[in-house]
């Protein structure tokens, strides 16, 4: 309600105070930390990687797919589209965007099916692709720009998929609720 968002300090946006999801576990309300002492979880922190495989993504992730920030992710989730943790799934259960299913890009492949394709001989039929949002660790994270090139090898539709480049870094770095991801 009106009342209850003029409580909350932290707002996402001037607009948003917060978004709730559904998940396996029930619904979830998505905000930022309310603690203005708090600072980013420490797994998060680090600033350089060996590249590679750790290299700075480009910003477009191939032609016809969308990158988006949180505002954009946390819309896309409130109306119910599927986020896809494109990570392994250590990474996953340790902790995930709320909502978010984990499909590692080392499987996407051969998941397709998952998110609307139609497995034919030999090819993959994405005529009814769903609309995704890929994220991964961030934007020195590769797992994520994997899966949506190999999806869109298979002939998964680029205009369906939409790229969260800022990933787990930078929602962290918000202070956005993170959950433990499902096995």
């Amino acid at each position: 309600s009106q009342a209850e968002a003029e409580e909350i300090d932290v707002k996402i946006n001037a607009e948003i105070a917060s978004v709730k999801v559904d998940t396996v576990n029930g619904p979830v309300e998505i905000m930022r930390n309310q603690d203005t002492d708090a600072t980013i979880d420490p797994g998060y922190a680090k600033t350089s990687r060996k590249c590679p495989p750790f290299c700075v993504q480009p910003m477009q992730v191939a032609p016809g797919v969308t990158t988006v920030g949180e505002v954009e992710l946390l819309k896309f989730a409130e109306k119910g589209g599927k986020l896809i943790d494109g990570r392994t799934l250590e990474w996953h259960v340790e902790g995930t965007i709320p909502s978010a299913i984990n499909m590692p890009y080392t499987e996407m492949a051969s998941r397709l099916d998952e998110i609307g394709c139609v497995r034919g001989e030999g090819s993959w039929d994405c005529t009814n692709a769903e609309e995704v949002l890929l994220f991964c660790n961030g934007p020195w994270c590769g797992q994520s720009p994997m899966a949506i090139k190999a999806m869109l090898r298979e002939g998964y539709p680029a205009e369906k998929i939409f790229y969260y480049r800022g990933g787990m870094q930078a929602w962290n770095s918000l202070g956005l609720t993170v959950v433990e991801g499902e096995m």
